[in-house]
């Protein structure tokens, strides 16, 4: 079976990569580890087809590096095990660990090095991120994660302290159209076929996506025979839409009817909508955030105990992982949509902030001072005050200005 386009066109060498200028350019980092010979943890953040997995492969290809490609998204602790062992078969080859120089008094070959690429790195929780760490930290294995996501947030601390993390940009207009005119001479389509006007038709679906772009353009040639016009164009991208993408509006209107299904204690809707965020790849812990937000802003004081469910989901879902911890989410979403709802912590939220806004430098009541020294006893500092529990003070905790305020007053 035929690989598609944008697999078949995939580069092969560091010169063949279109766009990323600001790392591959003449004084680039890529470049320079490359002709430094020696591997380098990295982690690629950037969006869908820039380039990520692209630039692993060429970098391990450089490096003469046994290169294994996986992704977070199927991969198991028994791939890790096995992943470890071929790279511990790889380090001993000859000179690794004290070999002594050959009889011919020439240098041992030096041990293969192995490169480990995951792709949607994020995807991992963290107890599989540091199922990787010692192997990392002891140069066992060289990893280059890609991510779409900040990896501030989705990678743990010791491998982001271990890796170089490399931005990559969404590709230009410009380097679209050098992409598929790349490709429209490989596949022999002439312009007669393929007008410029089609070439920037699809290089503006694209979004800086090769891929994308690619695979409009592979569609769009199967679509017709003659002219790729740029009805054609549109039908071809259509067709590649996906009906959830995380950055894309309808994205923003499922995980918002989420978030109104619980608050309308609707529990059947809520647990619907997040089905279809998990089928179409959402983060489980983004879902879990939001839960833990709503927990506070919605329900609150009317059951307080569901900012400790939401919290406990949040972390079964970073010890965890799917597919397990479906259970954890849509037992949290189910509880949380019955629960009773109070915004009564959300509103005096937003009245405390606004009165320290308005009101940001007034001098604390003197009876509410700390005291530790006698002077300050006798200045009044803390003077009235008892330590007890549910005390309540003749003179209120407030600034006399704010006395009159209440944010739960009903």
């Amino acid at each position: 079976m035929e690989k598609p386009l944008a697999e078949r066109l995939r580069p092969r060498r560091l010169n063949e990569v279109v766009g990323q200028e600001h790392i591959l350019g003449e004084n680039g980092l890529v470049p320079k580890l490359v002709k430094a010979g020696k591997p380098f943890s990295l982690i690629f953040w950037g969006p869908p087809g820039s380039g990520k997995t692209t630039l692993a492969r060429i970098i391990a290809n450089e490096l003469k590096a046994d290169f294994i490609e996986i992704s977070a998204v199927i991969a198991g602790k028994a791939d890790v095990t096995q992943i470890v062992e071929r790279a511990k078969t790889n380090a001993r080859q000859p000179g690794f660990a004290g070999s002594v120089i050959g009889t011919n008094g020439s240098k041992p070959a030096e041990p293969k090095a192995t490169v480990l690429f995951v792709d949607e790195i994020h995807r991992f929780n963290k107890a599989q991120q540091d199922t990787f760490l010692p192997h990392v930290e002891s140069g066992l294995i060289t990893l280059i994660g890609a991510t779409t996501e900040n990896p501030s947030f989705e990678v743990i601390t010791p491998l982001l302290s271990r890796s170089r993390v490399i931005v990559l940009e969404p590709l230009s207009k410009k380097d679209i159209v050098s992409i598929i005119k790349r490709a429209s001479k490989s596949e022999k389509i002439d312009s007669k076929r393929l007008p410029a006007e089609s070439i920037d038709l699809i290089a503006e679906f694209s979004g800086g996506d090769a891929r994308t772009a690619l695979n409009t353009l592979e569609m769009a040639s199967q679509l017709t025979r003659g002219k790729i016009s740029a009805e054609t164009i549109k039908s071809a991208a259509q067709a590649k839409i996906p009906g959830y993408d995380k950055d894309g509006e309808n994205h923003y209107n499922i995980i918002s009817a989420f978030i109104k299904s619980l608050r309308g204690s609707q529990p059947t809707a809520a647990l619907y909508y997040m089905a279809r965020m998990l089928q179409a790849g959402e983060d489980p812990k983004f879902i879990a955030r939001r839960m833990v937000i709503f927990a506070s802003e919605d329900i609150g004081m009317a059951a307080p105990a569901a900012l400790n469910l939401a919290v406990s989901t949040f972390e079964a879902v970073e010890r965890i992982g799917l597919p397990e911890c479906q259970y954890n989410l849509f037992h949290c979403a189910a509880v949380l949509a019955k629960a009773p709802k109070s915004r009564e912590v959300a509103d005096a939220t937003s009245q405390a902030l606004s009165a320290a806004k308005q009101h940001p430098d007034l001098p604390v009541p003197i009876h509410l001072r700390n005291a530790p020294t006698k002077l300050m006893k006798d200045l009044g500092y803390g003077k009235g005050y008892k330590w007890q529990a549910d005390f309540k003070h003749k003179d209120g905790f407030l600034p006399t200005e704010l006395n009159s305020i209440d944010f739960f007053d009903k």
